[in-house]
């Protein structure tokens, strides 16, 4: 490759050498079609008549009220499908046609992704396959029905811990047999290169948008912009139009869990230690001989071990701070964010919010703050119920 897609000493590709040729053939046409006015075209039209974009920045009048200070809201969940990541599935998915591709994979957590890629191999008549770790077909089981009905195949993945990282591990497995008709799409802003900087291109809209949003609406840029992250897409899409603008403070938000001191969370940056995950060098949570650490987290989406490298080079630098929310603070802030603004957060957006909930009190009433509301949180009424039954 011509370069090894590195973020300072975090990212590249330590992969098997069967798949070194097929990271190539997408960069390559990564590196050709995202300049071709054909496929910009295309995909524009993509992201404004079948997604939905540009979405709105709205003012959380109550919710800032209640804060202490102004908090708006990037309305990703508005999205086709209810989530950021039809925008990857979007650019990856006419990626794959271009290439003429015939067939999908993916790998997904809380669904998300895996819904968004069914969304586009439908779209696009091409077979696809989702891995989901089996512990996550059981508590995202809505999603796993909407990927049933949009025609894709989803294959339960009962190693290791039985959520996301295995997920990922299954999906590799089976791309390296099947690279010639198969593309992977990658649906975070981790794993090998190239897939950390497609995922952020085709995820920067969201930051482009919001910062046009912020000088037209609020007439100056926010003071902070904040996102959850697990691998880290939703976040590097926002952060990427800040991350030159010094006075603008990048705040990441990580699964708790049931708090730091009980091992049972994945706040990768916050304690991780930097090693080999999924094909990059990036922060993980391993113990001291380099095994992965299981981790647990109310939000399937963000119950990932790693996180994208370029997140890893942003926190080595000092230019974006990550911090972490357990699931107590994220299920009250979840009823609390629902009854004042009429929004119901995805438990992961959600994480970020919580976030927020905490500095009440701590900053001025002045400071204008940007949440990424990646998601919408149909699929997460269940594990809500399931942890605090209103009919109690």
């Amino acid at each position: 490759m011509k370069h090894n897609g590195r973020f300072g000493d975090f990212g590249g590709f330590y992969v098997p050498e069967v798949l070194i040729p097929a990271l190539e053939e997408i960069e390559q046409a990564f590196d050709r079609f995202r300049d071709d006015a054909q496929f910009k075209a295309e995909l524009n039209e993509l992201y404004a008549n079948y997604a939905g974009r540009p979405s709105p920045l709205y003012f959380a009048k109550r919710f800032s009220e209640y804060a202490g200070f102004k908090v708006y809201i990037k309305r990703e969940d508005l999205l086709h499908g209810g989530a950021h990541k039809i925008n990857n599935t979007l650019g990856q998915g006419l990626l794959a046609k271009y290439m003429g591709k015939k067939k999908l994979i993916a790998e997904t957590g809380a669904g998300q992704h895996g819904l968004a890629t069914a969304t586009v191999g439908a779209l696009f008549g091409m077979e696809t396959k989702i891995f989901m770790g089996s512990i996550d077909v059981e508590r995202q089981s809505l999603n796993v029905h909407k990927m049933k009905l949009l025609g894709a195949e989803v294959i339960p993945v009962s190693g290791g811990t039985c959520t996301l990282k295995d997920a990922i591990n299954d999906a590799l497995r089976y791309w390296t047999a099947h690279v010639d008709d198969t593309f992977y799409l990658f649906g975070t802003a981790g794993g090998p290169h190239p897939y950390p900087t497609i995922v952020k291109y085709f995820q920067s809209p969201i930051g482009v948008e919001a910062r046009q949003q912020c000088l037209k609406q609020i007439g100056r840029l926010p003071d902070i912009v904040t996102a959850c992250v697990g691998g880290g897409s939703n976040a590097i899409g926002i952060f990427s139009a800040f991350i030159a603008d010094k006075d603008v403070k990048l705040v990441g938000v990580e699964g708790g869990g049931k708090g730091i001191p009980t091992g049972q969370h994945c706040a990768t940056l916050c304690v991780g230690t930097v090693g080999i995950l999924h094909g990059a060098r990036t922060y993980l949570l391993q113990d001291e001989n380099g095994q992965v650490h299981e981790t647990e987290c109310i939000s399937a989406g963000l119950d990932y071990p790693g996180v994208g490298p370029e997140h890893s080079y942003l926190k080595d630098i000092g230019r974006a701070h990550y911090v972490n929310v357990t699931d107590e603070a994220v299920l009250d802030t979840f009823l609390l964010f629902s009854r004042l603004e009429g929004i119901l957060p995805a438990l992961e957006s959600t994480h970020a919010l919580a976030w927020v909930v905490s500095q009440k009190g701590k900053l001025p009433a002045d400071t204008t703050v940007v949440v990424n509301l990646s998601g919408r949180g149909d699929k997460d009424i269940g594990i809500v119920e399931q942890h605090r039954p209103l009919n109690k």
